[in-house]
């Protein structure tokens, strides 16, 4: 005999309550302090900020409209495909102008412009975004085309595009580095983490990246935001390109930008765990060893692993790498 649903009493009839009402009052009063402490002193009644839930469903859409046979819905057929890609594409797109007006319109309640302005300059960076889509795509081939050559696991182009967690991230990358140089880096940073939420792979959206890149496995991979990362390169898992240091002005305050992330020049390959610090530079056709801690520059064709820098250690080398 199936169990009774058991009842669970509504909040009113819980002894004492929720004490809700003193509740809504703090929560109200710790807003105002924050506001206060950031300097808002207008409220506008509105969203304010881009929507990640938004953003999550306009990425889904771009990756559909980028590879609709593969990423796209499951009944598609091939004699629909460019049907669905334009209706796709226009829904994103639109949607994705109601997102960057939001953050141009919350940069010109703090730094000046006219609706009027704001809406022009969101049309035109989602018409420039939009017609950079077939270039992105085609470069996208050819990371997806790295991954399968990379990967003596991988049986097919297909099975990279649907599995690995690596091309995911790189595909979320490609879109919003293309926002973020285009002037609105609050979505392009919602976007990436989306991407970082569902792979581990944390990537920047301001990192520079080259074609042909792939990144195997891909749990734990950090790339900062002024990395530069030429073509046919390929990271391991636990990989970070990161700052060494960061600068502090009188005040003991980080000081935002400036170049602290490494260059990473064409045809590298760095394996699971390394740690590459600073703004240095990988020469060309370098093997960077699993686990090494690298902070300096090495030349082209180097070989770096973690026998050789203890060795450099003990033999009373300079103690760059550290």
């Amino acid at each position: 005999m199936r169990s009774p649903t058991p009842v669970i009493a509504p909040a009113a009839n819980v002894e004492g309550g929720w004490g809700l009402e003193r509740i809504v009052a703090e929560l109200r009063q710790a807003r105002e302090r924050w506001r206060a402490a950031q300097q808002r002193k207008r409220e506008f009644g509105v969203r304010e900020f881009p929507s990640r839930d938004a953003l999550r469903d306009i990425a889904a859409a771009l990756c559909g409209g980028l590879f609709p046979m593969r990423l796209g819905p499951a009944d598609l057929c091939r004699g629909g495909e460019d049907f669905y890609v334009g209706h796709t594409l226009d829904s994103a797109l639109n949607a994705l102008l109601h997102q960057v007006r939001l953050e141009l319109a919350y940069e010109a309640r703090h730094d000046g412009g006219s609706p009027d302005e704001i809406s022009a300059r969101a049309v035109d960076i989602v018409r420039a975004f939009a017609a950079g889509l077939p270039r992105l795509r085609e470069l996208l081939d050819t990371d997806v085309q790295a991954a399968f050559d990379g990967d003596p696991a991988a049986h097919s182009v297909d099975e990279v595009l649907l599995c690995y967690p690596g091309v995911l991230a790189v595909i979320h990358h490609r879109l919003a580095h293309e926002l973020y140089t285009l002037g609105v880096p609050l979505v392009a940073r919602i976007l990436s983490e989306i991407a970082h939420s569902q792979t581990g792979i944390d990537i920047h959206p301001g990192a520079r990246i080259g074609g042909g890149f792939f990144i195997d496995h891909g749990t734990g991979v950090v790339i900062g935001e002024t990395a530069v990362i030429g073509q046919r390169v390929r990271l391991y898992q636990a990989v970070t390109l990161g700052a060494r240091r960061f600068e502090t002005d009188a005040e003991g305050n980080l000081v935002k930008g400036g170049a602290r992330h490494p260059i990473v020049e064409d045809d590298v390959v760095i394996y699971a765990g390394a740690t590459v610090l600073g703004r240095i530079t990988i020469g060309s056709g370098s093997r960077i060893g699993g686990n090494v801690w690298l902070t300096r520059s090495v030349p082209p064709g180097s070989n770096v692993t973690q026998a050789g820098v203890r060795h450099e250690r003990l033999e009373g080398g300079d103690g760059a790498y550290i």
